[in-house]
């Protein structure tokens, strides 16, 4: 199979709960080519996590094969996305006396209060996958230049999204097992976030929200920044349970339901509206109320939204997200999210759409993480920087995948 010459292939991977996708771009420049796409059903995956290597690397190398097929190119290096219910996070905050000339703050003053605030210690087996830094404070006033201001105390502080060690090296593994280097680990909820919002909406304050198979991921962006991202495990695999469980029926069947009469909000008024299993109401065939189908469903995706705000804690404030709430994942179909979203979080909810020219197919929802991990591994690479602070790893993390191997 034929390589390009003149530029560099890279991949994006997405080892979901429910699928494994994987879009392959061409470096050829700092705009977004999307040139292979390749998907399949995930296995071996529970919750965003690996559980059977085996299982998930096959179905990862059907994905990447039939990626690099489509794109007629092999990969050179992949962007992989990082989600599952072991991604937690903490924040620590630090601050330095000034110590420039004539008490103005100098880079070498900026560079000490990140280190302090980036420096913590993790408990054991875990790793460190982001750090994302809030603005800089020089004596409680927000100053998001702070260097040659003159002030007496610099503080900063630093969000830090860690994951279980083995759990991260079990993606990392399937990744290199197809002798590709893995060059970055990004967070689901930052990837989709950086396709999905545009730099005004992250100043005003935007919140993405990533409703997948397994797992919900999240990303908040204040001034400019993500300030604070994680991981909740919950999505739409759960509210197909409860619609199984409910209404007494099993999993296939529960599928069905929810994609056909789900609802994220409750419109049924008469409990004497009812809607069939099958629709050929022949042998087997059941009714069953609209009412409760929209209640169970309605139920779910509230509860899942509130557990989303309550991860945010303080931090979250309906007048510092003037850009409201983007949904996306391939749950955010659901017929009425948006209005559930809106009086959860208090703002108005959009399903998001990609900022950049890519063909239809990839602008579902579904299509967000892997399409934002790609646009972040294209533009890195044609800039030839690494994205430490925001949305990149930092020297130990790179530290970490050298050793993988030993894991």
């Amino acid at each position: 199979m034929p390589t390009f010459s003149k530029s560099r292939i890279v991949g994006a991977v997405e080892i979901g709960t429910t699928k494994i996708t994987v879009l392959v771009g061409e470096v050829a420049g700092p705009s977004l080519n999307v040139i292979g796409f390749g998907e399949f059903p995930s296995r071996g995956v529970v919750k965003g996590m690996v559980v059977d290597s085996k299982a998930a690397g096959e179905a990862t190398h059907r994905a990447i094969d039939g990626a690099e097929k489509t794109a007629g190119a092999r990969l050179q290096q992949v962007f992989l996305a990082q989600s599952g219910a072991h991604i937690d996070g903490f924040y620590h905050e630090a601050s330095v006396n000034v110590g420039g000339l004539e008490g103005r703050v100098s880079q070498l003053d900026i560079d000490n209060v990140y280190r302090l605030a980036k420096h913590k210690a993790l408990p054991p087996g875990r790793c460190i996958v982001h750090f994302l830094r809030r603005p800089f404070y020089l004596d409680g006033t927000l100053s998001p230049s702070p260097e040659e201001i003159r002030g007496d105390r610099l503080s900063v502080g630093v969000w830090h999204v860690h994951g279980d060690q083995h759990r991260i090296a079990d993606s990392v593994h399937i990744i290199r097992n197809f002798n590709l280097p893995v060059s970055e680990l990004v967070l689901s909820g930052l990837a989709a976030g950086n396709i999905l919002t545009t730099p005004e909406e992250r100043q005003h304050g935007v919140l993405v929200i990533d409703l997948g198979g397994g797992t919900t991921d999240f990303a908040y962006y204040r001034q400019g920044r993500a300030c604070l991202a994680g991981v909740v495990a919950v999505g739409g695999s759960h509210l197909t349970n409860d619609l199984a469980l409910g209404l007494r029926i099993t999993e296939s069947q529960a599928e069905k339901m929810k994609l056909l009469h789900a609802r994220a909000t409750i419109t049924a008024k008469d409990r004497a509206d009812s809607v069939w299993l099958n629709g050929d109401m022949g042998i087997g065939d059941r009714r069953f109320p609209r009412m409760t189908i929209e209640q169970i469903a309605a139920a779910r995706t509230r509860e899942t939204l509130e557990v989303v705000r309550k991860k945010l804690g303080t931090l979250y404030t309906p007048g510092e997200t003037l850009a409201g709430v983007v949904l996306t994942g391939g749950a955010s179909a659901l017929p009425g999210i948006e209005d559930a979203a809106s009086r959860v979080f208090e703002v108005p909810a959009r399903v998001g759409t990609p900022h950049v020219e890519v063909i239809e197919s990839l602008r579902h929802p579904s299509c967000s993480t892997a399409l934002g991990l790609l646009h972040q591994g294209i533009s890195q690479q044609h800039e030839a920087t690494t994205l430490q602070s925001q949305s990149g790893l930092g020297a130990k993390f790179k530290n970490f995948l050298d050793r993988i191997a030993s894991v």
